[in-house]
């Protein structure tokens, strides 16, 4: 924390004194105007993205609401004043006290108060609200209102990182659920929200799109925190029923910028006229975030793939090379765990030092590779992966599976399952499509199901599926969310980004350890421990990365290349720092 409590950092100082004028990789002069349209694949039916119930614009987390502290993308885990002026933690890490901005409201002109704030984390910390908040909710012992625009939040053990994150929760108007307060977790588009953002919603037609306008009334405008971000006045969402119609929108010029993550795509479908003239740029952008995990994820609820040698084995049936080189041109490179690409991932080979000396005791109980080392499978490229398939044979072998009339047979008869996938993602639906084939290698019938994006959510968070294509976006930070990504009590508990179902006593430790860390060089190698675990779980079957970001956008539309976050494109996600030249 900060002497004068300006802002807080999970270890250190903040990197930006009590006097700044505006965060690094911003542009302080950048001009406002314009609008900007995104486009994204898929369908919504509400404009809440806190709870369970329905599907909803995922940007709207971020557009819509804001919280009493705001985060630096230029540093691992850094928060600075926000709806919270000055925050103040106890020396023991058990207690946090924000004094809330005597300026700052909601966009009906009403100012927020302490009431507010403990309202919005009782009523994220109820059933129906999405995993994320519940987690961490479970583990604040009192949440005070101390008079004079103050609220402390107490927790029994001490969690420097769990304090942080509560001032990172969005924070909404009570009185408006005061006559029905159940009406929060009911899907929809008819409840506006009144927040305190900058963006409030102008147009929204469900499924179709939903439009934000830059309040000009906006409360922080003139914040250090705020200066030379939120330049555009319009943001839209646009929805398309599939990534063709995306792509040839974009090139219509109806959208404003396009993320593409195929690297055969990047070099041979944007060459396109208004590229060629000039009206949209390709920019590459560097970063130096974990690579997160994504892939075909195994749901270890199901009794077949909760042997982690059936998880091997299909690991083993899954052609990398030769995917990636159908798909990419072999361009990308493989996601090798969670963490990789980050200082925070773990390092081939064995486990030494401080990593060794986190897992040793529970060395009897971890599983081949998480110490010794754990390795990806790579293939000749060929399609047939005869080598990948025979270890996969004997893999299942010893599992108790068997080939019987061709099929692969165990306990409980031949083995089939489903791949569930959202529909809209060709890459993925091509993905899927060989892996199915190569599964008839070993016997298996697998069939892929699609459905649209709120079927998908509905199914998912109740962990209603066999395999599924998921994604999680992991940062150089992680702490409480870890673990509601893979902890305990998303196994049984619906909507938790738990999807593989990971009940392993030794993820919990990690991240016991990582959140006790009293050193930067303890903290990291906790999560490289977490990293071993996780990827010797082999629950996910990972695809790849982009070690760099590629997003082709109107030309008009400029960032501030030469201050890129350590983050690097991250912000992009939302336009924040993006604006459009006069």
């Amino acid at each position: 924390m900060s002497a004068d409590g300006h802002g807080i950092a999970l270890y250190g100082a903040p990197a930006q004194p009590a006097d700044y004028i505006h965060l690094p990789y911003v542009n302080p002069d950048a001009p406002t105007g314009g609008r900007f349209v995104d486009g994204q694949v898929g369908s919504f039916d509400s404009l809440n993205p806190h709870i369970l119930q329905g599907s909803t614009p995922w940007q709207l987390r971020f557009l819509a609401y804001e919280s009493l502290l705001g985060r630096s993308w230029d540093e691992p885990f850094t928060l600075y004043g926000l709806l919270a002026e000055k925050v103040e933690v106890n020396d023991d890490n058990t207690a946090i006290t924000y004094t809330l901005n005597p300026d700052a409201q909601f966009s009906d002109g009403t100012p927020v108060t302490v009431a507010d704030v403990i309202w919005s984390w009782n009523i994220l910390g109820q059933e129906g609200a999405s995993g994320r908040y519940r987690t961490a909710f479970a583990k604040v012992t009192s949440v005070e209102d101390l008079g004079e625009g103050q609220v402390r939040f107490t927790i029994d053990t001490p969690d420097r990182e769990l304090l942080m994150t509560t001032g990172y929760r969005p924070i909404m108007k009570a009185a408006q659920y005061a006559d029905d307060e159940s009406a929060f977790f009911k899907s929809g588009i008819d409840n506006l929200p009144i927040s305190t953002a900058p963006y409030v919603v102008t147009d929204v037609d469900a499924g179709r799109y939903v439009e934000l306008t830059r309040d000009a009334d906006y409360w922080g405008a003139d914040l250090p925190f705020r200066r030379g971000t939120n330049n555009i006045d319009v943001i839209r969402m646009e929805f398309f029923g599939d990534a063709a119609a995306h792509f040839e929108a974009f090139k219509a010029g109806e959208i404003s910028t396009m993320r593409e993550t195929n690297a055969a795509n990047w070099a041979r479908n944007y060459a396109f006229p208004a590229v060629a003239s000039g009206e949209v740029v390709l920019s590459e952008i560097p970063h130096q975030r974990p690579t997160g995990m994504t892939g075909l994820v195994m749901n270890t609820r199901r009794a077949f793939f909760d042997d982690w040698r059936v998880r091997e084995a299909m690991i083993q049936a899954f052609n990398f090379e030769y995917v990636n080189g159908v798909i990419n041109a072999g361009a990308q490179p493989r996601i090798l765990s969670y963490y990789d690409n980050s200082v925070l991932g773990m390092r081939p080979g064995a486990a030494e030092g401080r990593v060794a000396d986190l897992l040793a005791p529970m060395a009897d109980d971890l599983l081949p590779g998480t110490i010794d080392g754990y390795a990806l499978p790579v293939t000749n490229g060929r399609e047939a992966n005869r080598g990948g398939i025979r270890v996969a044979t004997d893999l299942l072998a010893e599992a108790g599976y068997t080939i019987e009339g061709g099929a692969l047979t165990g306990p409980d008869g031949p083995v089939t399952f489903e791949i569930l996938v959202q529909t809209g993602s060709s890459e993925v639906q091509s993905i899927v499509d060989i892996y199915v084939e190569a599964l008839k290698r070993l016997g298996i019938e697998a069939r892929a199901v699609a459905v649209d994006s709120a079927q998908y959510t509905e199914r998912t968070n109740a962990y209603d599926f066999d395999m599924t294509w998921y994604s999680w976006g992991l940062s150089l930070s992680p702490g409480n969310e870890q673990f509601a990504y893979w902890g305990p009590d998303g196994v049984d508990n619906p909507g938790s980004r738990n999807l593989m179902g990971a009940d392993d006593p030794a993820i919990s430790a990690m991240i016991d350890a990582m959140l006790n860390s009293e050193t930067q060089d303890d903290y990291v190698a906790a999560v490289r421990a977490l990293d071993r675990v996780l990827t010797a779980g082999r629950y996910v079957i990972p695809t790849w990365h982009n070690p760099v970001s590629w997003i082709a956008h109107d030309a008009r539309l400029l960032y501030p290349a030469d201050n890129l976050p350590i983050y690097g494109d991250w912000i992009g996600f939302q336009p924040d720092v993006w604006w459009f030249a006069e």
